[in-house]
C-alpha cells in the first residue's frame, strides 16, 4: 500500500535536488531513501525520478504525482495541529490571515464570537499576496482577501468564498485642492495630478486606477507608494498628491483631507473570506457567520452617514 513516507520522500526529492539530499532532510539513511522510491514506483510501476551522476529530478509522472503527495502531507500537517491545540488547550485552533484594513474593523468582533464559543484564534496579517500564499501552503484556514469586482483570485477549488462587503475607492486630497468643493470629482480633472499608491503597483486598487484613468487616456503618475494608509493620507494632506484610498482604511475625518467620490461609474474592492474546505467545520461556519453581521453593520453605517470632510 501507499505510505506518507514515500510520499515525503517524493517531495525531499524534489526540494533537495537529490537522494542524498532527501536523506540528509528527512533525517533517513540513503538505502532507506533508494527502498521508499522503490516501493513508490512499484506501486505506480513506472518511473518517478530520474538519477544521474549531478543529482536526481522528477520525471513526467514523478511532477504529476508531486502535488498531490504536497495536498496530501499539507491535510496531516492540518489535522495534527488542530488535533494536538483541542488536546493541549481543550480549543480548536483556527489560523486565520488578514490584511491590515480588514483585521482593524472586521475581525475584532468575529474573532470574540469565535472566543465565546471555545475556539481559540492565531491571526497573521499581511499584504493579499502573502495571505493568498499562506492559503495555498495550509499554513492558514482561512483568510480575509480582496479583488476587483468581476476578478477571479488564484485560489484552488478546495476552497470556499464568501463575499462580505463592496469596499468603495474614494479620492483622497489636500483641503486646499482645486477639486476640493466638487461634490463628486471627474476623474479627468485629475490629468496633472501626481498620485500616491501602493508599495506593490499590482495591487488591485492601483491596477482599478489605471484601468479608470486609462479610459480617459492617460496614466497616474506615482510620487510616493506605501501599503500603510495613514502615510498615504500624511503626505497627500502635506501636498505629495492625490490618492485613491478605501472607504474602510479612511479612519476618523481629518480637518487636513477632503474625501470625494469619483464621478462616474464607481470604483471598489470586493472583500471576501476564503476558507479551506478540510475545516469548513463550525468554528469555520461561525468565522463566516460572524464576519457577515459584522459587514452588514458597516455597510448600513457607510449607508446612514456622510463622506469625512
Amino acid at each position: 500500500m501507499l505510505e506518507l513516507r514515500h510520499l515525503l520522500v517524493l517531495r525531499a526529492i524534489a526540494q533537495e535536488g537529490s537522494l542524498a539530499g532527501a536523506a540528509r532532510a528527512l533525517h533517513y539513511a540513503q538505502p532507506t531513501i533508494t527502498h521508499h522510491l522503490t516501493v513508490l514506483e512499484a506501486h505506480f510501476d513506472a518511473r518517478l525520478v530520474q538519477r544521474g551522476p549531478r543529482g536526481a529530478a522528477l520525471t513526467e509522472l514523478g511532477e504529476a504525482l508531486l502535488p498531490h503527495a504536497e495536498a496530501v502531507l499539507s491535510r496531516l500537517q492540518l489535522a495534527e495541529r488542530e488535533v494536538r491545540g483541542l488536546a493541549e488547550r481543550g480549543a480548536r485552533t483556527l489560523h486565520i490571515g488578514t490584511f491590515p484594513t480588514a483585521g482593524a474593523l472586521l475581525l475584532p468582533p468575529a474573532v470574540k464570537a469565535l472566543h465565546q464559543r471555545g475556539v481559540h484564534v492565531s491571526l497573521t496579517e499581511g499584504e493579499l499576496p502573502a495571505l493568498l500564499s499562506g492559503l495555498r501552503s495550509r499554513e492558514l484556514q482561512a483568510a480575509l482577501v480582496f479583488s476587483q469586482p468581476g476578478d477571479r483570485l488564484d485560489l484552488e477549488d478546495e476552497f470556499e468564498l464568501h463575499p462580505l462587503l463592496t469596499d468603495p475607492l474614494l479620492l483622497v486630497m489636500p483641503e486646499d485642492h482645486r477639486c476640493a468643493r466638487l461634490e463628486r470629482v471627474p476623474l479627468e480633472e485629475l490629468r496633472d495630478d501626481d498620485w500616491v499608491g501602493a508599495a506593490d503597483s499590482r495591487d488591485p486598487c492601483d491596477r482599478l486606477l489605471s484601468w479608470a484613468c486609462a479610459q480617459y487616456g492617460f496614466e497616474p503618475v506615482h510620487v510616493l507608494r506605501s501599503d500603510d494608509y495613514a502615510v498615504v493620507q500624511g503626505f497627500v494632506a502635506a501636498g505629495t498628491g492625490v490618492a485613491l484610498v478605501p472607504r474602510l482604511a479612511l479612519g476618523a475625518p481629518r480637518e487636513d483631507l477632503v474625501v470625494r467620490p469619483l464621478e462616474g461609474p464607481p470604483l471598489a474592492r470586493e472583500i471576501s473570506v476564503a476558507v479551506l474546505r478540510p475545516t469548513a467545520s463550525r468554528s469555520a461556519h461561525d468565522l463566516v457567520t460572524a464576519l457577515t453581521r459584522q459587514a452588514a453593520r458597516i455597510t448600513a453605517q457607510w449607508a446612514q452617514g456622510v463622506l469625512p470632510r
